[in-house]
């Protein structure tokens, strides 16, 4: 009886020491998921969690690259924790090798998702980095460059990213040109048309090809800027194609609800992105870039994250037609 209740007990302690290491991985996971929140739920306070101006003035060639910055750009490389809101979804996002392009790339593969980008060849060095943070969080990462001022390239690059992706059901519309110009008299009719060509055409042929592949339940999202409400004197062309965003991203969500295609549209405020520094602003303007909002500062790509994936996300299915904000308390919209 004896060496049959010590043999039962040794069994016993086997069972719970083999329960104990199949449980302990995912307990490890939870607990470094739990710290990792209970660091990133701590007050912050927004005045003061990034630089302020005045920024050093500094100039680049367009299209610039985040990488040269100073200071460089937060996109969310080591603070944006997923929790697996996009998993098994597929998308491509257009000017995703920086700012808020590269920020939701981040994010979208945080979450699950299978990430493709688009982006001036120019743009190659910044592109690497974002092909390798979408490859680190376990996910697929496709790399596409290409200039979206021409359609047929727009119709390849949709037919390209399904391809590999194995479908397409987010698309992001991000990427934007944004040249300062002190009055109409300084944009040339060439100048005037590659900003309309890549800020409203690549649009509309990037979702004439992704809309049939589009399911019920897909989403697309555009870049609108406060630039639409209240538009600065220097950004004439610039504003107009923000402005008819916003129109777009309204009259699509209405045509395309009755298919269950949702589009929303996000409108930043000031954000600390190459595009400023490559043509998008004065020399002047970049000193003091941010300093009129009341936090006193301009934002930073990683600080939009989590709206693009809010949008994208099954539970904001109620959400059409909408453009949401993120100014640093600018107001609109």
């Amino acid at each position: 009886m004896e060496k049959e209740i010590t043999r039962r007990n040794a069994i016993g302690k086997i069972a719970t020491t083999i329960a104990v290491a199949a449980v302990a991985p995912s307990a490890f996971t939870q607990t470094h998921r739990n710290q990792k929140n209970s660091i990133s739920s701590a007050l912050t306070d927004p005045t003061t969690k990034y630089p302020a101006p005045p920024f050093k003035r500094q100039s680049q060639p367009f299209p610039g690259l985040a990488s040269k910055m100073v200071p460089v750009p937060d996109h969310g490389e080591k603070t944006y924790v997923g929790s697996g809101r996009l998993t098994g979804r597929k998308a491509l996002i257009t000017g995703g090798d920086s700012g808020m392009g590269r920020a939701a790339a981040i994010a979208y593969a945080r979450e699950g998702a299978d990430v493709a980008i688009n982006y001036l060849p120019e743009e190659e060095s910044d592109a690497i980095e974002v092909i390798e943070l979408i490859k680190s969080a376990g996910r697929k990462a496709i790399a596409i460059p290409g200039d979206l001022r021409e359609e047929s390239f727009c119709n390849k690059l949709i037919s390209q990213a399904v391809q590999q992706l194995g479908g397409l059901d987010i698309l992001v519309n991000n990427a934007g040109h944004q040249k300062t110009h002190e009055s109409i008299l300084d944009i040339s009719t060439e100048e005037f048309e590659r900003t309309m060509k890549t800020n409203i055409y690549a649009p509309f042929w990037l979702t004439k090809a992704a809309l049939p592949h589009l399911k019920p339940g897909s989403c697309i999202i555009g870049l609108s800027s406060v630039q639409a409400y209240d538009p600065s004197p220097n950004l004439y062309d610039y504003a107009q194609t923000k402005a008819a965003t916003t129109s777009y991203v309204k009259s699509l969500a209405k045509q395309l609800g009755p298919k269950g295609i949702r589009v929303n549209g996000i409108a930043p405020g000031p954000v600390w992105t190459a595009l400023e520094v490559s043509g998008g602003q004065t020399q002047e303007n970049i000193e003091k870039f941010g300093a009129d909002t009341p936090l006193g500062r301009p934002g930073q790509p990683a600080e939009l994250a989590s709206i693009f994936v809010q949008l994208a996300a099954n539970d904001a299915s109620f959400a059409t037609g909408q453009i949401y904000g993120s100014s640093g308390g600018m107001g609109q919209p």
